[in-house]
């Protein structure tokens, strides 16, 4: 008898294959003398639309709302049927006993094994593989302590009872919405609070009043160099006074004057290496860094996951590894010893590893370990440039953690004149530690990881500076004095990175004071999974709902007109916390499925009842004049995510065009991204600045310049442009909509 193995991806079958002997090609398999390796597609089975369980769901209506099926059905997904039923057959061999589960080791990789199972019927015993990476070792040692399925039940129900919620939750209040409204308008429990942060956020901007603040600085002179000193309020610390005429005196009253030295204090700082990255930290740091989208990212990492298999699994919640990993550290480090690394990594090979709590901790472990390097030797002429920049800011995080903290000596001086206080600081390198790590690396600006500049106002600061040798009681005469002014600044705009950490930890973007609330947010990992936030900003963007201006986020019109309408409760993020702590307690075995779906049935119930009794409206203020060559009806102009298109109003038309694209061609006068617009029929490059240039004339000036470019390498360009479809459930659903 044989067992057959299921994975996720025909990737990771490949490589189970390959490490268990089984070569033999079969359809939609690969069979050896003892397994028989199969494989899904992401997900071949989901929930069966409203149409599935009534006919009388094809209409959307008002009446034949809350949408609440008795029993569930699932339904095989058309574009992998034939893939599920290559899947079916190897589970029905009459020589398979058993079935080895080895989908994403999480929520929603059990869940893609179990509905397949379940529509299928097949009741065999099941086996679970856990693994973090897909290298040839952890796949023979996860074959080798294989699990019990029945272990992850509980694990399934967290799943299914998710799916279930979102079904019941998200499709009838997206019903609900557009037939009151006549609008094509979507909303669910984490993308709605999501949009409800940005609006808040473009609120504290309009409403925010700029003020005008003043400091005063001075420069000393002394036998072995000059200080720089800054005033410093001496009751409340400030650097800075919204009263010109306050600064104006004082540098009046001080000119002339001589700085006594109060007080000098040396003291030994350590800074830590910031830490190994979970997915949110990775997407939020590409993003900074080199602009990539959080999907970007993500689609990056799985690949160096999946085809290369140099990373270990990318849909990580945790920046810690267990005491488990620690003794392959040395083997991971000869993997990536190679190019820039290689005069970083030989002194860790020279000695023990060193480690501490700060990255080895079994307790911060959740289902999947942060994202480091596997065993797997790495060939980075093999990597795109993308790749490349990816793996090198997991790379330099593995290795800085390895390295000692970076150790410095920082003096404070502190002088009084006139009855002021002014505050100097400098700081001595001691070892520099982990920072040698990013030495001569771009990619890494050191002195930013916290993400404090989400909403704080401009500040003066005290320059840190090289201080020659003073003492206390020394008098030093003032040489210059500056009125320094500034203006305090307004909130900045989200950009994919600060949303994610909003995303992640959105406490102080909630409504509500109530602390319970609070807490439980923070608890249960804020909105969404690292799984599933890339996908929620795209269906943002893919909406209409927001729109990118160079790399910040705004709200359209459309969204805030969807804010206003949607049910209060979906808009704040307390309801995805609730969700989290309850599907979490599932997991665990300690909560019921069942009840939790029969809360969910009644709130749904409150949520229609709720749109139906409310008396707002919904105007399309983006109309055109053109109209839809399909249908006839006039069309909406809206901004994508790097594009502008014209979209019928008339969802059952579905007919869209996109008349600008953000192209990588730079502009010769100003050196700006230029957009490639779509005007009968011709491709014309145009730049903000004015600078206009045909598509032709653009290849015949790049090839004069030495950098042709060929119509593959223009059609290739194009079809990565395109506009990707969005493919779910809320998509599929939305498509059958029929407004007159």
């Amino acid at each position: 008898m044989k067992s057959l193995v299921l994975a996720e991806k025909p990737s990771v079958a490949r490589d189970i294959a390959r490490v268990l002997n089984c070569h033999k090609n079969l359809s939609g398999a690969i069979e050896g003398s003892d397994y028989v390796v199969t494989w899904a597609l992401g997900h071949l089975v989901t929930l069966a639309d409203p149409e599935e369980y009534d006919k009388k769901f094809k209409e959307w209506n008002m009446e034949s709302l809350p949408m609440i099926p008795k029993e569930w059905e699932l339904v095989v997904i058309k574009q992998t049927s034939k893939q599920y039923q290559n899947v079916k057959s190897q589970l029905f061999r009459k020589d398979i006993s058993e079935i080895i589960i080895a989908t994403d080791a999480g929520r929603e990789g059990e869940l893609v094994a179990r509905w397949i199972l379940d529509k299928s019927g097949c009741h065999k015993p099941i086996k679970r593989l856990w693994i973090s990476s897909v290298t040839d070792k952890a796949i023979r040692e996860g074959f080798s302590h294989l699990q019990d399925g029945r272990k992850y039940n509980d694990l399934y129900h967290a799943a299914r009872s998710r799916a279930e919620a979102d079904w019941l939750v998200g499709i009838n209040a997206t019903r609900a919405l557009t037939c009151k409204y006549n609008a094509q308008l979507s909303c669910g429990r984490v993308q709605t609070p999501t949009l409800a942060m940005i609006a808040r956020r473009e609120e504290e901007i309009r409403s925010f009043r700029p003020e005008d603040y003043y400091g005063l600085k001075c420069i000393t002179q002394t036998g072995c160099g000059t200080i720089t000193w800054t005033w410093q309020h001496a009751k409340n610390g400030s650097l800075r006074s919204f009263q010109k005429e306050f600064i104006t005196e004082l540098e009046q009253k001080i000119k002339g004057q001589t700085l006594t030295v109060t007080e000098v204090t040396k003291s030994a700082k350590k800074t830590f290496s910031p830490g190994l990255y979970d997915l949110t930290e990775l997407q939020r740091d590409a993003n900074k860094r080199f602009g990539f989208s959080a999907k970007q990212t993500l689609n990056i990492m799985q690949r160096l996951y999946e085809h290369y298999k140099i990373l270990t699994y990318p849909r990580t919640d945790s920046r810690y590894i267990g005491t488990d990993i620690v003794p392959t550290i040395k083997e991971r480090l000869k993997a990536c010893n190679i190019g820039p690394y290689k005069k970083l990594i030989p002194e860790l090979l020279k000695r023990p590893i060193r480690t501490s709590k700060a990255f080895v901790d079994d307790k911060k472990v959740s289902d999947h370990h942060a994202i480091i390097p596997t065993e797997e030797y790495v060939q980075l002429e093999h990597l795109s440039n993308d790749e490349r920049k990816i793996y090198d800011l997991v790379i330099r995080r593995f290795i800085s953690v390895l390295y000692p903290v970076f150790e410095y000596e920082q003096t404070t001086l502190k002088a009084s004149v006139a009855g002021e206080t002014f505050t100097a600081k400098g700081q001595t390198i001691l070892a520099p530690g982990w920072k040698v790590v990013y030495e001569d690396n771009n990619a890494a600006d050191l002195d930013d990881f916290s993400d404090d500049d989400l909403d704080e106002s401009s500040t003066l600061k005290v320059s840190v500076q090289p201080l020659p040798a003073v003492k206390k009681g020394e008098q030093l005469s003032i040489s210059r004095l500056t009125i320094t002014t500034g203006k305090t600044k307004a909130p900045a705009r989200f950009t994919e990175a600060t949303l994610l950490s909003a995303m992640e930890n959105p406490v102080k973007y909630m409504e509500s004071h109530d602390a319970r609330a609070r807490k439980t947010l923070g608890e249960t990992g804020g909105l969404g999974t690292v799984a599933t936030r890339a996908d929620i900003i795209e269906k943002l963007f893919h909406s209409f709902l927001i729109e990118k201006k160079g790399n910040e986020i705004l709200i359209t019109s459309k969204g805030k007109q969807l804010l206003k309408l949607v049910p209060e409760d979906l808009r704040k993020p307390e309801l995805t916390a609730q969700w989290e702590m309850e599907l979490s307690d599932i997991a665990k075995g300690t909560h019921k499925e069942d009840i939790f779906i029969r809360e969910i049935q009644d709130y749904t119930q409150e949520l229609i009842r709720e749109i139906q009794d409310a008396d707002g409206t919904f105007r399309h203020d983006n109309l055109t004049n053109t109209k839809c060559p399909r249908c006839g009806k006039r069309m909406l102009a809206v901004n994508g995510k790097n594009s502008r298109l014209l979209v019928c109003q008339d969802r059952e038309c579905g007919y869209r065009e996109t008349i600008a694209r953000t192209s990588n061609a730079r502009c010769p006068n100003c050196h700006k991204k230029m957009e490639l617009v779509k005007k009968n029929g011709e491709e014309t490059f145009v730049c903000s600045c004015g600078y206009k240039e045909k598509l032709s004339a653009f290849k015949t000036r790049r090839e004069k310049e030495g950098a042709g470019v060929s119509k593959k390498d223009v059609q290739r360009y194009l079809k990565k442009q395109k506009e990707e479809p969005v493919n779910n459930a809320f998509a599929q659903a939305l498509s059958g909509i029929k407004l007159d």
